[in-house]
Formats: structure tokens, sequence, C-alpha cells
């Protein structure tokens, strides 16, 4: 089966990243999508980083009744941070009949270089890349392991969900409804 991979911080997941995924998982050669939920982004503070384990459950929540989504903890037991070519490696090891491909939104090509065995991952799983708003000139666009996917163009971001929790604000129809429920039961980002 091929198999597309999501990594993200979900910190929370939201629509945005469930239409990309669904799409991905849709309207490409993948048969489904697996959310990677990363305990800590090597590029990213963690400051307001939920619990691992609350993510992962939000994110199950979001994407129990859809298929052809998953979501995997496989980062929760390596070492932290995660490095994308460490994961994949374990990945591939505990899945060999499975063939992966990185699913990465264009903002991030730009970065993309200062990954670690970047090349690699080119090499080893390739790329399904998707728009972004403000996305950067990459020098990738013609690389043969790179496939651009044409998805919605979506401007949702963890950080506005968290300050409108924050602010008491609503954030009903930028998170599923099972996901704004248990934010609100735990009281999480307040």
């Amino acid at each position: 089966m091929k198999i597309g991979l999501f990594f993200g911080s979900f910190n929370p997941i939201h629509v945005g990243h469930l239409i990309i995924a669904n799409t991905m998982a849709t309207s490409t050669d993948l048969e489904q999508v697996w959310f990677v939920v990363s305990p800590q982004n090597p590029f990213k503070k963690n400051n307001s980083l939920l619990h691992e384990f609350d993510r992962y459950d939000l994110v199950q929540r979001a994407i129990s009744d859809n298929s052809v989504l998953r979501a995997t903890d496989i980062e929760f037991h390596m070492p932290k941070p995660s490095f994308t070519i460490d994961t994949l490696v374990r990945m591939q090891e505990k899945f060999p009949q499975h063939e992966f491909r990185l699913i990465m939104g264009e903002d991030n090509l730009a970065q993309f270089p200062n990954w670690k065995n970047h090349d690699k991952i080119l090499e080893y799983t390739g790329l399904y890349v998707y728009p972004r708003p403000n996305s950067k000139p990459h020098s990738f666009a013609n690389h043969p392991a790179v496939k651009f996917v044409e998805a919605p163009l979506l401007d949702i971001s963890a950080t506005y969900i968290r300050s409108c929790l924050q602010k008491g604000k609503s954030i009903r129809y930028l998170v599923p409804e099972p996901v704004e429920q248990l934010i609100k039961i735990k009281k999480f980002y307040l």
C-alpha cells in the first residue's frame, strides 16, 4: 500500500490539516494518509505544546470516521527531537509491506535543504507537496522526486485556534466537533 505521511505537532489538529490529508488520500495515488504526531519539532519551541498523548487523542477523534486517515505515535518511542529521516527509516522497518511518501506544505520547501539528510528523504520517499499561502521560491520545482498536488489553499493555524481559546472565542468550524468537545472538557490551551 502507498501511504502518505503527514508529520506535525497538530497542536491542535484542525480542519486545514484534515482537508489536506483527505485531498492527498482521495485525489492522488496514495491509498491512505497517516498523521505522524510529533512529540517535538526540532525547528520549533515547545512552550505551548500540549502533551503528546493529548494531541494524539485529538487526532484520533478527528479522523475516527474516515477509513483513509490514520494516526501513528511512532515518534513517541524514539529519541527526541525526532528527525524525519529517522522516523522514515523506523516506519519502513516496522511496516516493510508499505511504500511511504512524505507530505509537506510548499512553505516548508525553502527550509527543506536544512533538514537532516534531506537528500536521503528525497531518494527514500520523495515529497508530495500541497500549496501554502506566501510560499517562498524554491529549487525543487522540477525535481523528479517532488510531486505538487492541487489542493485547497488554506491559511488556518493552530496558533490562531489556541489564541481564540485563550480569549474565550469560538473555535467552531475550525476544528471537528469531537476535537472541540474534548478541548472544552479538558480545558486545553487555557
